[in-house]
């Protein structure tokens, strides 16, 4: 299976301003430390998916999921509300499973960041919940299993 990992602002402007790459010794300067510098053990390379669009497979991931946990026709009043619960916890797994900022997750859902810092305040009030916690949880362990879980976005 292949996992992906999430691009984010921070890491690819502090790339940036280094090089890219890290210098083979340390301390250039005389009488400077001059043990080599270690070295990354590379494997084969990791497609780098930006977060807009982690953000809209994790949305698009979240709405099967609740289509399929559906037993009943949605009305237009209930598909609104329904689209708004799905937003809601696409934000909230982006947030707590791929570790992407609230800006970062505020500009790929079109929302500002204090929304989505409500928005996963609000799905982990509704988290007490056995069954919404269920359905959260397997949502959680599908973006891993798509993603890796491997620290992927840019804070810690």
């Amino acid at each position: 299976m292949h996992q992906f990992i999430v691009s984010s602002r921070r890491s690819s402007l502090a790339t940036s301003s280094r090089g890219g790459i890290a210098p083979e010794t340390k301390g250039a300067g005389p009488g400077g430390d001059r043990r080599p510098a270690r070295r990354m053990v590379s494997g084969p390379p990791v497609p780098v998916v930006p977060a807009a669009i982690a953000c809209r497979i994790v949305r698009q991931l979240v709405l099967e999921m609740t289509a399929l946990a559906g037993d009943r026709p949605l009305f237009r009043r209930d598909s609104r509300r329904s689209a708004c619960h799905v937003r809601q916890i696409a934000m909230y797994v982006c947030h707590v499973v791929l570790r992407l900022s609230l800006s970062d997750i505020g500009t790929a859902f079109g929302r500002d960041r204090t929304t989505v810092g409500y928005t996963c305040n609000v799905v982990e009030d509704r988290r007490d919940d056995a069954a919404f916690d269920a359905f959260v949880s397997a949502i959680e362990r599908a973006v891993l299993s798509v993603f890796g879980p491997a620290g992927i976005g840019s804070h810690e």
